[in-house]
């Protein structure tokens, strides 16, 4: 066995300290990159759309579009979601959250089953390649006394995906009667 001096211990000590620091450091990065899938411009992983209503995600082979996101209130807030959501990337999606302003959440409703557009364990299903259109005989997202209009009647939403991560758009708000 041999003995190292106590310099020699403090050089191991602070090349690991670095070693670790740099670990940490690219683990973040890609903690980043998962959430610059964000629909808002971040590092050039995204391709965000400027139009309410619209989202794209392409990063780190996720390969994800939602369109024509609209939110149909009443007078007391109480509506759906409408939206079309197309995979293009090679691994299934799920969609299992829907926030909104002030800590509001849809309820996310479906028929069960394994295919595209069916409510699973994980929330709402979306094989590779398919596109799912939320509403009518599709899956559906159903408020309650939601707040948070803004002036340009669009709600800011916050979408959380399986792989993608959250996914924030601006839906565009009609009244329903």
């Amino acid at each position: 066995m041999t003995r190292t001096s106590p310099g020699r211990r403090l050089l191991g000590a602070a090349a690991a300290s670095i070693a670790l620091a740099a670990l940490t450091t690219a683990c973040s990065s890609h903690t980043t990159d998962r959430h610059t899938a964000t629909g808002r411009p971040a590092n050039g992983g995204t391709a965000p759309s400027t139009r309410p209503g619209r989202a794209e995600v392409h990063v780190s082979g996720i390969d994800l579009g939602i369109t024509r996101a609209t939110v149909h209130l009443d007078a007391s807030g109480d509506g759906t979601l409408t939206m079309t959501v197309h995979n293009a990337g090679a691994a299934p999606e799920h969609l299992d959250m829907v926030a909104t302003p002030g800590g509001g959440r849809g309820t996310i409703q479906g028929d069960t089953g394994a295919s595209s557009g069916s409510l699973t364990s994980a929330g709402i299903l979306f094989r590779p390649g398919s596109t799912v259109t939320f509403g009518g005989s599709g899956p559906t997202v159903r408020f309650t006394a939601v707040h948070g209009v803004t002036a340009s009647r669009t709600l800011p939403l916050a979408l959380e995906f399986g792989v993608a991560g959250l996914v924030h758009l601006d839906a565009v708000v009609q009244a329903s009667s």
